[in-house]
């Protein structure tokens, strides 16, 4: 898991209750979750609230989005969509990683993710 991103009518309030009551490190983007995989490399996973009225979970309706790490973006793309699979726009490349959307059968909106820096691995 990548991270999971949600709509929220006050994003800064909202981190700031799950700072003070859950005692979350938030901070600009949400809350970043550091850990280590299974050969002890760090890895993260970021929780994020965005505003109510952003158009980045598009076209899905739903008020959320999952986002997953994967290793070859390019090949699952191709065969995600081979295997009839809704592919959303083309994918992007930036300098921290590569990203592809895709939706499932009931409209939720997944964000794909081949991280570049090792500590998103």
């Amino acid at each position: 898991m990548g991270g999971f991103f949600f709509k929220s009518k006050n994003p800064d309030a909202l981190k700031d209750w799950y700072h003070k009551h859950l005692g979350l490190a938030t901070d600009a983007y949400g809350c970043t979750f550091w850990w280590k995989d299974a050969a002890g490399n760090d890895c993260s996973t970021q929780w994020s609230a965005f505003k109510e009225d952003t158009t980045y979970l598009e076209p899905s309706q739903k008020q959320f989005m999952q986002n997953f790490r994967v290793e070859n973006l390019d090949y699952l793309v191709e065969k995600l969509w081979e295997e009839g699979v809704e592919v959303l726009g083309e994918i992007q490349r930036f300098d921290y990683g590569n990203f592809g959307w895709i939706m499932d059968p009931e409209g939720n909106k997944i964000e794909l993710w081949q991280p570049i820096d090792s500590a998103f691995l």
